[in-house]
């Protein structure tokens, strides 16, 4: 897949601004105490749905919407940020929208999603069998798939990334989450659009390692399981136009621990007083793991969102 140019990031923005404004970036002090940077956030727990998907769900259900005026409903599979943004979307399009979680999925997610519109069904024991499912499912309910990977989310995701490297001049780094990539792709698309410099750093829990084995090995690699408290996260399949930008255009990919993780989402809550789900913290934690190599240098951090549930987060900010 080619990477969105400049062109197609301006006419995403177009679409996504109908629905929201664009979302803060603010330089924390306690944050730039704790890592010895000038850390920039941007704040896409600030969006309609807590997260930063619901831009490239916009952009793609009023793109297929446009293209396919017949339509009569879409089918996806997610561990809540992307359920709710095709929920959302597809409410404000006319659109009827399915949405296939694993079993034991975080309630509170599922129930936003039921907020939105959604017809939610449990199958699964992780993502990739509920997305194989929701894929296989698709014809025979006369539904238009989702994929976790396109075109039309990338840059539609990539619009919170041009907001950034707009507002914050001279970027030496920006740590970004990876869970299906469009995030990653978003942020290194952006870069390349506005002809930047900025390193573009993803990244990983080490309990759902595929995108930085299969950066390390130049080839797709896929783990077993993939369970961690970042659930924005939690991919064992990476997919393939994905890694293809990834690769090109990325200057390394870290991986974090849960206690990395853990640590950072109660970091944000001290230093910020803003909630930050697992994939929203880790790249602060990547940063902390980094401090000695990042010390003095301006940096920016993607908040991907806050839509962590009650009982994490309670065990999180225990003593």
């Amino acid at each position: 897949m080619e990477q969105p140019t400049r062109a197609d990031l301006e006419d995403a923005a177009r679409i996504v601004y109908r629905h929201m404004a664009p979302t803060p970036q603010y330089a924390w002090p306690l944050l730039a105490e704790r890592t010895g940077c000038e850390v920039w956030v941007k704040h896409e727990n600030h969006t309609p749905i807590g997260a930063f998907k619901v831009r490239g769900g916009l952009v793609y259900l009023t793109s297929l919407r446009a293209a396919q005026p017949c339509i009569n409903g879409v089918i996806t599979a997610t561990r809540g940020n992307h359920g709710q943004s095709v929920a959302l979307a597809a409410a404000k399009v006319g659109l009827r929208a399915v949405v296939i979680v694993p079993k034991g999925n975080n309630p509170e997610k599922n129930a936003a999603m039921r907020a939105f519109g959604a017809e939610l069904v449990e199958h699964g024991e992780d993502f990739q069998e509920s997305y194989e499912y929701a894929m296989a499912q698709a014809a025979g309910q006369g539904l238009h798939p989702v994929r976790s990977f396109h075109h039309d989310l990338v840059r539609g995701v990539g619009t919170y990334s041009m907001e950034l490297l707009d507002a914050v001049a001279d970027l030496d780094t920006v740590y970004v989450p990876i869970g299906q990539g469009s995030g990653i792709c978003g942020m290194i698309s952006a870069r390349d659009a506005l002809g930047l410099k900025t390193r573009v750093v993803g990244v990983v829990a080490e309990n759902a390692a595929a995108y930085a084995l299969s950066f390390a090995e130049g080839r797709p690699i896929s783990t077993n399981s993939a369970d961690t408290v970042a659930d924005g996260m939690a991919c064992r399949v990476p997919d393939e136009a994905a890694l293809e930008i990834i690769w090109r255009g990325a200057a390394r990919i870290v991986t974090v621990t849960e206690d990395e993780i853990r640590d950072a989402m109660r970091h944000f809550y001290t230093d910020t007083h803003n909630l930050a789900e697992g994939a929203g913290a880790a790249p602060l934690a990547a940063l902390l793991k980094e401090r000695a190599e990042m010390a003095g240098k301006k940096v920016g951090l993607v908040l991907s969102g806050g839509n962590v549930d009650v009982g994490v987060m309670r065990e999180v900010l225990a003593p």
